[in-house]
């Protein structure tokens, strides 16, 4: 796609050097959705973090497959992703690099079952309405794995994430798979039902990122790390029970519920600390590895025909802003 600042190349050579740092001004634009580690973000912009940083930033508000779309269209220069979705995007559009790795689901993503359904074992032979090639239905797939229930075994129901509480009150299935809060809706409005699988049963099993176009981090990556600085600042603030109440505020405040709503969603979600997310940046084969668990991902993606050919996973990834950043506050003190 052509962006229109790519017209200034039609201009006199003088015309375009002077419009050079005007382009270099304009803010990166950054799509995010609601989910408790990327809302995490308001806490930056709410403290005017970014501004202290010294960089300009755009947060757009989306649904969350609709940021996806804008940032495969190009709108955007980075967005919020899973590690599974982000090979999606790149794999049937715009490849990316993850930054961050801000957290791993921890609970919110899950199968909730309907009354009499106490466990997947209890599936075999039944319904499950997710939405098919989505990180939900990866969900799925490893606690069948972890429970000795073939792949086969349970018939999945194609059904959008924000109608499975919908559809599991109208009893067309036997279970839903949804993350928040369209699972905690599932729970509250079908009484006796029952979360009998979760993101926190395999953890590592969804990691949360910060996704950003190749072509940006090459031409601003600067500027990408005081966003990087930012974003550990807010972990930091986090990680302070002294500042829950008001980071919860925050929170929730901007998808319009109450504080005492919203903390379950965050509870569900861990947010790594900067000692963790190195951890979680050592390459490895297993779930505590963004590397593992992006290889995982990949597989899924092409069992479920997402795209055709295994992708080159370690070209969606990008530890160096984080690391940099470790050595930068780690550093001795005295040292120059």
């Amino acid at each position: 796609m052509k962006f229109a600042r790519y017209a200034a190349r039609a201009l006199s050579g003088i015309a375009l050097l002077a419009a050079l740092p005007l382009s270099q001004a304009e803010p990166l634009k950054i799509g995010y959705s609601d989910w408790p580690g990327w809302v995490a973000w308001e806490i930056g912009l709410e403290k005017e973090w970014f501004a202290e940083e010294g960089v300009e930033v755009e947060f757009l508000w989306f649904d969350y497959v609709a940021s996806m779309d804008a940032y495969a269209a190009g709108q955007l220069d980075a967005v919020t992703m899973t590690n599974g979705d982000a090979l999606v995007t790149g794999g049937t559009g715009k490849p990316s690099v993850a930054i961050i790795a801000g957290d791993y689901s921890n609970g919110n993503d899950m199968i909730v079952g309907a009354p009499g359904i106490e466990s997947l074992e209890d599936l075999v032979g039944k319904k499950v309405g997710l939405e098919e090639g989505f990180v939900i239905h990866l969900l799925l797939q490893k606690g069948m794995q972890m429970h000795g229930i073939d792949n086969d075994a349970i018939e999945i129901v194609n059904t959008p994430t924000n109608e499975t509480p919908q559809v599991l009150a109208s009893g067309a299935v036997d279970a839903i798979g949804a993350w928040q809060p369209n699972s905690g809706q599932a729970l509250k409005t079908v009484a006796g039902s029952k979360r009998v699988f979760s993101s926190a049963d395999a953890p590592g099993i969804i990691y949360d990122f910060l996704s950003v176009s190749p072509e940006s981090l090459e031409a601003r990556r600067d500027d990408w790390m005081k966003v990087v600085k930012v974003w550990y600042r807010i972990v930091e603030y986090l990680h302070d029970e002294d500042n829950l109440d008001e980071a919860l505020s925050i929170l929730a405040a901007r998808v319009s519920v109450k504080p005492e709503e919203y903390e379950p969603f965050f509870e569900g979600t861990y947010i790594l600390s900067l000692e963790e997310a190195l951890e979680a940046w050592k390459v490895g084969d297993d779930l505590d590895s963004v590397y593992g668990s992006t290889v995982i991902a990949d597989k899924f993606n092409v069992e479920q025909g997402v795209y055709d050919e295994p992708l080159n996973t370690d070209q969606y990834l990008d530890p160096s802003l984080t690391i940099e950043y470790a050595k930068s506050i780690m550093a001795p003190i005295g040292s120059k």
